[in-house]
Parts: C-alpha cells; structure tokens; sequence
C-alpha cells in the first residue's frame, strides 16, 4: 500500500489496461487485506480515499485468479461497511475508548 495516486494510476494505466481518467472507481487491497485504497478521477484531479480495518480483513478475490473484478456501487458499499460481500457475513463491531 505504499502506492499514491500516480503509482496507482500507472496500474491501471499499464497493469489493467485501463484508462485511469474515465468514470469508474478503482479499489486496490493490500496482501494483508486489511487496507483498501480508491482511486477515483473527478472533473479536474484524483481523489484517494483510504480505510484500514483494526483486527478484520476484507474479503477479497484471490489476486492468482484474477487481476480485476467489476462490483456494484451497492456491493462497494457493503465492503467498505464491514460485510462479506460473497456470504453477506458481517465484520464484528470494535468499540474503544481511546487510540493508545
């Protein structure tokens, strides 16, 4: 994940083939699974959107079988707000009182 915005545009760009510039939302994961970025081109410059997770991981696609997969808004949603988009299977809640 140390990769910024034109790292990840190059990834696309030469990785995926894709055009880093058109209307569509790319979201990278870490090996760990526990971080996403989303790169996003808007009007006049990128946006990067970033969540880690504090014990959980997403679930991902096994990146040996595949490079890219297309979601729905509605799915993108559902794994950014903690569930297993392939089960529907929710992450558990954390609950702290401070950082430390």
């Amino acid at each position: 994940m140390r990769k910024s915005i034109d790292g990840l545009a190059a990834l696309v760009e030469n990785d995926l083939e894709l055009d880093p510039l058109q209307n569509v939302i790319f979201v990278f994961c870490n090996r760990g699974r526990d971080k996403i970025k989303i790169l996003y081109w808007e009007n006049n410059g990128f946006v990067l959107w970033y969540k880690r997770l504090e014990k959980q991981k997403f679930k991902w696609l096994n990146d040996t079988l595949v490079s890219s997969h297309k979601i729905s808004g509605y799915h993108l949603n559902q794994l950014l707000d903690g569930l297993n988009i392939f089960s529907g299977k929710p992450h558990k809640s954390l609950f702290y009182e401070n950082l430390n």
